[in-house]
């Protein structure tokens, strides 16, 4: 399992392009060889990038459901909306985020790379600090109710 960590302020020109800081892409060279995939979050008007192999670890969890299920259909058509592979230079450490994706998740200039151990979500600044300060009032309160088993 890949663990990536760290915020990371970027900027993104006029067609989606974002280069990744040095510290960021140096925790990815040992995935870099192997590709991504960038996809819509579920839950979030961002994107996630997954290494390949975290994504297909992601894709074996969806494919154990029911198929012959309307919700499990509804569910996929949108899980899978927009989902592309890339890659990621190399040398300069440029992801290309495809346009549809962009205009999804609202991407601008300012963008900020939010690594979440096996993904980095991509965000609209603006949308990332508002989502971030709308959660830190029940913070406390998630963490006593997520972590309550460990006891």
């Amino acid at each position: 399992m890949t663990h990536i960590i760290g915020q990371h302020d970027c900027k993104a020109d006029t067609k989606g392009r974002v280069i990744l800081p040095i510290s960021l892409k140096n925790q990815l060279l040992p995935v870099l060889k192997d590709g991504f995939v960038i996809k819509r979050s579920v839950f979030q008007q961002c994107l996630e990038l997954y290494p390949k192999h975290e994504f297909d670890a992601l894709m074996q969890k969806v494919l154990k459901k029911s198929k012959i299920n309307r919700k499990y259909d509804a569910f996929v058509r949108n899980f899978v909306a927009g989902m592309k592979e890339v890659t990621i230079d190399g040398d300069t450490g440029r992801l290309q985020i495809p346009k549809n994706l962009v205009e999804h998740a609202g991407i601008g200039k300012e963008v900020v790379l939010n690594a979440v151990f096996d993904k980095i979500e991509i965000w609209n600044k603006e949308m990332y600090e508002k989502v971030l300060a709308e959660g830190e009032k029940d913070y406390a309160d998630l963490a006593e109710e997520i972590f309550a088993d460990d006891e």
